[in-house]
């Protein structure tokens, strides 16, 4: 992605918590019929080692976990919060007239290579830790146990897990930082 220095943002604990907040990430590979984007929630895990890794899962009826080998490079997208500036807000506008608008936005791409899992195990414990982090905020939160069993073993059945060990992080903070300070 284009960055220049003054939009980028390396400091781990704001791009983790980015990561964090906004996990539904567009997943990018490329497969034998080209170029593949796939939107799913992706959560972030340290490991002991300082290892970064990424897991989810997807549909097993997705072609994506067939049509690239295990370990090919991948791309995970995650978008923050972003809006549309209007040059009307801007001081500088009424002042000289030089203003056009822009958008302001916070994002993550995190790279490494992809590999999928069928372990029922793996999965199992892939979707209690995704519905523990997301169900957490709910009064009354939902859990993988308040299912019948039988109905999580068909769930489980249909999805295979995602997994990226990430090799490179690079995060653009792009808000207005360009610009004069009255305009920010």
């Amino acid at each position: 992605m284009y960055c220049p220095a003054h939009f980028a943002e390396s400091r781990p604990e704001v791009l983790y918590a980015l990561m964090r907040e906004y996990p539904l990430a567009t997943l990018v590979t490329m497969g034998d019929d080209g170029l593949n984007a796939d939107h799913i929630p992706l959560q972030l895990e340290t490991a002991g080692d300082s290892r970064l890794v990424l897991r989810g899962h997807v549909a097993r009826a997705n072609p994506v976990w067939k049509s690239i080998d295990n370990s090919t490079p991948a791309l995970a997208i995650f978008r923050g919060p972003d809006a549309y500036i209007t040059p009307s807000w801007y001081p500088t506008k009424r002042e000289h007239g030089k203003a056009v608008p822009t958008w302001n936005y916070a994002v993550v791409h995190a790279r490494g290579p992809l590999n999928f899992i069928e372990d029922a195990d793996w999965l199992r414990t892939q979707v209690e830790a995704l519905t523990r982090q997301q169900e957490g905020a709910f009064a009354e939160p939902w859990s993988v146990s308040d299912a019948p069993a039988d109905y999580i073993e068909k769930m489980l059945a249909a999805i295979v897990g995602v997994e990226m060990t990430v090799t490179s992080l690079e995060g653009k903070w792009k808000v207005s930082q360009n610009q004069p300070e009255e305009n920010r």
